[in-house]
């Protein structure tokens, strides 16, 4: 699994791919949060709610276009075959390519630690923050980037083109966490709840709030393993 993650990380960092994306998430983010309307010093009050909504949208379609090729790569240069000559299980396949992504996730949000950093020292008094939505917030969007990540390499393990790789990804995400969001808000009551419940975006904003709820954590990481299961079960079909 290890020479999996290090062969894989090597390919992203070795790749322009890992720049662009870095490069494009945090220009985006940074635009938004700092300079654009309703930007942190428009508000009057230290606040990083703007970056925390944002992020999610980027990450639907930046996550999906890191990991399309993941597999699909591998179908169409053959190499897959090389793969499954090697002492590796489907598991360690797997697990190594997705922790690949979700490190390179970690290093791009690594660099927005200076916002909070920023808004603690312009806060009045210094320090007005709500730190701890701050940290549930971030432990929410690394969740939700393994999970996007999941839902990408489930989505490359599909079939040997990367542009439908990363169209499939897309869509996926955007239904898992907005998705079915909106189709929440067409019922009521009990219903609204548990159709709600299901999307990406309750749980995520759940832990934005402060309060980290481990059935927020359990479900979030429920789904990275089930697009997991389903994406060595690919595997398991392609090996055979």
């Amino acid at each position: 699994m290890l020479a999996i993650l290090k062969k894989e990380l090597n390919s992203f960092l070795n790749s322009f791919v890992a720049y662009i994306v870095i490069g494009v998430f945090l220009v985006i983010v940074g635009l938004f949060t700092w300079f654009f309307d309703s930007n942190v010093l428009d508000y009057g009050y230290a606040d990083l709610n703007n970056f925390f909504q944002l992020s999610p949208f980027i990450f639907i379609f930046l996550i999906p276009a890191i990991t399309m090729r993941s597999l699909s790569e591998e179908y169409k240069s053959g190499t897959i075959e090389l793969l499954f000559t090697k002492p590796l299980s489907e598991w360690q396949i797997v697990i190594g390519k997705f922790l690949a992504s979700f490190l390179l996730i970690l290093i791009t949000l690594l660099p927005t630690l200076l916002y909070y950093y920023s808004v603690y020292q312009l806060g009045s008094p210094q320090g007005n923050i709500d730190s701890a939505a701050v940290i549930g917030s971030y432990l929410g969007l690394l969740l939700l980037g393994a999970t996007f990540s999941s839902v990408g390499l489930w989505s490359s393990s599909m079939t040997d083109n990367q542009i439908v790789a990363f169209v499939i990804g897309a869509v996926l995400c955007y239904i898992l966490y907005a998705g079915i969001q909106q189709l929440a808000n067409v019922f009521s009551g009990t219903t609204q709840f548990f159709i709600s419940f299901l999307s990406l975006s309750y749980h995520y904003e759940a832990l934005g709030r402060g309060l980290i709820d481990s059935r927020n954590i359990i479900y979030l990481v429920s789904v990275i393993f089930l697009m997991l299961f389903v994406t060595k079960q690919n595997l398991i079909v392609k090996k055979k």
